[in-house]
Order: C-alpha cells, then sequence, then structure tokens
C-alpha cells in the first residue's frame, strides 16, 4: 500500500520495494507506455520494467544499476490486468488493478498492449501462486 501512496504522491518509491532486483538486466518485459497519474490524471510517457513480480518505471531508457525507479507495483498484489479502451474511450489502453487500486496505461500498437498484458498477467500468476503455496506450508506446519 504505501508503494502505491508514494507514487500516487510522486514520491521515489521506498528502496525496500525493489531491493535484491536487478532491474537493469534481463527484465522480462520493457519498453515505453504512458502512464495516467493517480490524482493528477495527466499522461506521461515512461520506461517500465517487468522483473521478479515487480512493475517498475523510470523516467527514461538509459536503465542502468545507479538509475533510482520513479514507481513500483508488486505485481503479486494485483488482480487484474486487461483491456481499458472502452473505460479510457482511446485506444491501446490497459488497466492493472488491485483491490484498492486500478492504474491505467497506453501502449505504443495493440500489439504492444497484448504483450504487456500477457506478461503482466503470467507474472501475476506466479507471484500470487508463490504467495499461495508459502502460506500452505505455513498452514501445514502449524497442524
Amino acid at each position: 500500500m504505501e508503494s502505491l501512496w508514494r507514487a500516487a504522491t510522486f514520491q521515489a518509491p521506498d528502496p525496500e520495494d525493489y531491493a535484491g532486483i536487478e532491474f537493469w538486466a534481463d527484465p522480462e518485459r520493457a519498453g515505453w507506455l504512458s502512464k495516467q497519474g493517480d490524482y493528477i490524471k495527466t499522461w506521461r510517457r515512461r520506461w517500465f520494467v517487468l522483473k521478479q513480480g515487480k512493475l517498475l518505471w523510470f523516467k527514461d531508457s538509459d536503465v542502468t544499476r545507479l538509475s533510482e525507479p520513479r514507481g513500483v507495483v508488486s505485481v503479486g498484489r494485483c488482480l487484474t490486468v486487461k483491456g481499458a479502451e472502452d473505460v479510457l474511450n482511446k485506444p491501446f489502453a490497459f488497466e492493472v488493478s488491485t483491490n484498492q487500486d486500478t492504474m491505467f496505461f497506453i501502449a505504443d500498437s495493440e500489439k504492444e498492449k497484448e504483450e504487456w498484458i500477457n506478461s503482466i498477467g503470467r507474472s501475476i500468476v506466479q507471484h500470487s501462486r508463490s504467495v499461495t503455496e508459502s502460506e500452505v506450508v505455513d498452514y501445514d506446519s502449524k497442524r
């Protein structure tokens, strides 16, 4: 929740939100998207990186070890990722929703939109499954 608050208030994310993730190397997916601000509803073009269950964004595409993300969302907390052209009345739009918030994005093409939706969807499944499995282990060990 705090990472969403930091993103919404334009604060840099807490380094704990992305500790141990080498976001500068071999991302699962990376590319330009436009992201709508949470409070000021302007669209800003950002470089997005999906890696190890985190969706991080940067001001430019020159991401190095020293880069600091402008924001980060834990994909494991996301419930859905789906097209949102009808919601925003904009082509190539999609949304990522948690139980508390919905973030909107616009890709450069239909193909890019579908690739982002598929990549984020796979990551949601992978990272929500690992949480569920760890909860099962904890539950079983308490029996």
